[in-house]
């Protein structure tokens, strides 16, 4: 028997690689299928089942590229409806996979077809548990993302149940297997680990505690963000399908000279510069928005970006295939193509640059008490900064950011200071603030983790201290 997870920090998504005698199974894997299809040949093995624990909304599955190319049978629990072909599994239904044991357990609850999967061993006993979005390490999915006509309060009454009669029974040794890690937005606050015990999760998981239905939904409901525009699309796109990913590479892989480059945009689409962040600053096209590929890059193209909005791409050289595949995984397949030579010819055509002036945290601390134009924006997370803030700093969420309105509340008239909590965010926001005509403003070198090493900042802890 051979178990792998294959984990995509980038989106903090788990799928998993399962064979034994020369048969395999994949649980929920990402859209581009290339790992699978290598494993399933280096082990020699046929790939047989696709099980899919529900449809996801973070991420564009590879089911259907997957059966494609295989001819493996897609799988889901119960009360699945779809728009393509596959097998609606039977609540305790069993799989083989050569000598191995696969059960559908129904858990509806994050959405209504949830399932998760439960694996014998080649002598019969419980292994482990593909639990998807039903159960996490630390957390449980959130049950407002693709709820159809019920309400989170209905789904998470299911959710109650599911645990109790379908989860908590299970022996404590049985590994768990979830479909995300920390970071995803797909569950409140999951734990720093990535797989676990199910005797481990009885004890610290805060949803398999002894309580009552009424507690439970309260405590699954309470304090849920707002999930990312970009989730319920993609969780119609894993119902109905979804276009070829070669289609998509091979649109997005044609080169632009500078000339078609800047006709692409004159139409409208959009430029999207997808080097590191720090690079960006220092030099870039007039309107780029700057998403760099050494941080959640697609998690915040999903989220700051217009869904199916046309874009063209400044990379690094060798980057630009990485940045169109990463786009795909969340459904943004309108890549027109990317610009040949990279920035760098664009400085040799002669066109103009523009900038964001990056300061440390020591000129920060000197401006604050002498620039009275002088306006924080903290892009951080609201529950990060009511962890701690500088005083009188203004919380912008970079989440918010891809409502016009939430620009629209800056004052142009002040000198703007952004900052995250390392600089990633920073400069998407930057980059956003100068694409609606933003110029006086400056990066915060490092974010957040250096400003509290000054002690010159006045610092506070909570927004209602933010005066």
């Amino acid at each position: 028997m051979y178990v792998e997870q294959l984990y995509t920090k980038c989106l903090s998504e788990a799928a998993y690689f399962i064979s034994e005698g020369g048969e395999a199974a994949i649980i929920d894997p990402l859209r581009d299928v290339d790992v699978y299809l290598r494993l399933a040949e280096e082990k020699q093995v046929k790939i047989k089942y696709i099980f899919e624990t529900h449809f996801h909304a973070d991420f564009v599955s590879g089911h259907l590229e997957l059966a494609r190319q295989t001819g493996a049978t897609i799988v889901y629990g119960p009360d699945t409806e779809a728009s393509f072909a596959f097998h609606k599994a039977k609540d305790g239904e069993e799989f083989s996979i050569g000598s191995l044991k696969m059960t559908v357990l129904h858990t509806p609850g994050h959405t209504l077809e949830s399932s998760c999967y439960l694996l014998h061993d080649e002598q019969g006993a419980p292994y482990c548990i593909f639990t998807g979005d039903t159960l996490f390490v630390g957390d449980v999915g959130r049950p407002d993302l693709f709820s159809g006509e019920l309400s989170k309060e209905e789904l998470a009454a299911k959710l109650y149940h599911s645990l109790n009669t379908k989860i908590k029974p299970l022996a404590d040794n049985i590994i768990l297997y979830p479909a995300h890690g920390p970071g995803s937005s797909c569950g409140k606050n999951l734990g720093p680990d990535t797989f676990s015990t199910i005797g481990v999760q009885k004890q610290m998981n805060y949803a398999l505690q002894d309580m009552t239905e009424e507690e439970f939904v309260q405590k699954v409901t309470s304090g849920l963000a707002e999930p990312p525009a970009y989730f319920p699309i993609n969780a119609k796109i894993n119902k109905t399908g979804y276009e070829e990913l070669d289609t998509v590479m091979q649109k997005g892989l044609t080169p632009l000279d500078v000339p078609a480059f800047k006709a692409l945009v004159s139409e409208g689409a959009w430029i999207l510069d997808t080097r590191n962040s720090t690079v960006f600053t220092e030099a870039f096209i007039p309107e780029s928005v700057s998403i760099g590929l050494d941080g959640r890059f697609a998690e915040w193209a999903g989220i700051v970006l217009p869904f199916g909005q046309q874009l063209v791409l400044v990379t690094d050289e060798g980057k630009e295939e990485e940045s169109i595949t990463r786009l795909a995984r969340i459904g943004f397949d309108s890549v027109l193509g990317f610009l040949k030579g990279g920035i760098e010819a664009w400085k040799s055509a002669g066109e103009p640059l523009d900038l964001i002036i990056d300061i440390d945290v020591d000129e920060l601390a000197m401006d604050l008490p002498n620039d009275k134009r002088l306006e924080i924006l903290d892009v951080r997370k609201e529950t990060e900064f009511n962890d701690g803030h500088i005083k009188g700093a203004s919380n912008m969420p970079l989440s918010t950011f891809s409502d016009i309105l939430t620009i629209a509340m800056v004052d142009p008239e002040r000198n703007l200071y952004v900052h995250c909590a390392g600089g990633y965010r920073s400069v998407i926001a930057a980059s956003l603030l100068k694409r609606q005509g933003f110029h006086n403003l400056r990066n915060v070198l490092g974010g957040y983790a250096k400003i509290k090493e000054i002690k010159e900042i006045p610092l506070v802890k909570t927004a209602a201290e933010n005066v």
